[in-house]
């Protein structure tokens, strides 16, 4: 597991890495927010499977982020649980 402090951050590692499934907080402070971040992270690799997290309801920025290919969202508080059953979910589909 890998872990960014931040979208800039993310956007560094998904330069020199792949991964998986990236999960992804809609609120990023500061800097640029989980949408933003997930948009570059498509100009990369088109292909990124991500999973969106947010302590909001399902607000227009979530809805985009699904509409680019974010295959979850999952509101907060969130369990390790529920987080595992997202990860698993997505990888399957991926196969």
């Amino acid at each position: 597991m890998t872990v960014a402090r931040s979208g800039e951050e993310a956007l560094q590692l998904a330069g020199k890495d792949s991964f998986d499934v990236v999960l992804l907080d809609m609120i990023m402070d500061p800097g640029i927010d989980g949408l933003e971040t997930y948009q570059q992270i498509l100009g990369i690799n088109p292909q990124q499977k991500a999973i969106i997290v947010s302590g909001y309801s399902e607000t227009r920025r979530v809805q985009e982020a699904l509409r680019l290919g974010a295959e979850e969202y999952i509101k907060k508080p969130y369990s390790m649980k529920n987080i595992g059953v997202a990860i698993s979910k997505v990888l399957r589909q991926s196969h």
